[in-house]
């Protein structure tokens, strides 16, 4: 006759298991949604600067800027002439439903400075071929608008564009493409400052992601609540 072998009882580090593997869990997620937490609130002040920025009153394009980012969406007012001859349109753009082209003018400014005005929206025509001539103000101008920071893109060449239809903005390859040295900002050109040309100019916030940053937390969170559950769930309730 055998003998059922008795089964060794477990050592207590191996008891312990779960409940470190929990907590380690639990840690992980907390941290992931103070993470969370934080860049929601650094958007959130991010907002608030540049709601600030754009209810300020418009001033001169200052010079000796280190970093444009604290200007963003700052009003300003320009004086200078329009440099139509290198006039681009930015393709693939959309308004109210519509796609077409923003249309942007390097303006040469009479403290000898030049820099890229978004001067709005226009419909594309009829066919990709039919591009929209957009008739440029001769002469002295004045423009008002707000500082704006070009956008990140990605091209799958870096080749340098060639006509007046380009798919990106780029201040710095503006620059090496044409030769006319401009400030690395766009002006955003206000749609009170038109002057019947026909552009739109509708400026939408940027999303800064405030919301997906809290939705985020709160998953992190809730998360963290599962593995706690569960783990008082087979620590006291499950025999």
């Amino acid at each position: 006759m055998h003998e059922t072998p008795l089964r060794a009882p477990q050592s207590r580090a191996v008891r312990q298991l779960p409940t470190l593997a929990a907590i380690a869990l639990i840690a992980l997620f907390l941290a992931a949604a103070h993470w969370q937490y934080a860049r929601m609130h650094e958007k959130q002040a991010l907002r608030a600067q540049l709601d600030a920025a754009a209810a300020s009153p418009a001033i001169e394009l200052p010079h000796g800027v280190g970093d444009w980012s604290t200007l963003r969406y700052q009003p300003v007012r320009l004086a200078g002439h329009y440099d139509a001859r290198h006039q681009i349109l930015i393709d693939n753009r959309i308004d109210a439903g519509r796609v077409g082209y923003h249309v942007v003018t390097p303006l040469m400014l009479h403290d000898g400075r030049a820099v890229l005005v978004d001067r709005g929206f226009i419909a594309e025509g009829a066919s990709r071929s039919d591009v929209p001539v957009v008739p440029v103000v001769a002469g002295e101008v004045e423009v008002r608008g707000r500082i704006e920071l070009p956008g990140r893109y990605i091209e799958l060449t870096h080749a340098a564009p060639v006509g007046s239809v380009w798919q990106n903005l780029d201040p710095a390859r503006f620059s090496a493409a044409t030769g006319v040295a401009v400030l690395p900002i766009v002006i955003e050109q206000d749609a009170a400052d038109a002057r019947g040309d026909g552009l739109a100019r509708n400026w939408p916030a940027p999303d800064l992601g405030i919301d997906k940053h809290r939705s985020y937390m709160l998953q992190w969170i809730a998360f963290a609540g599962v593995i706690a559950t569960l783990w008082v769930w087979f620590r006291f309730f499950r025999k």
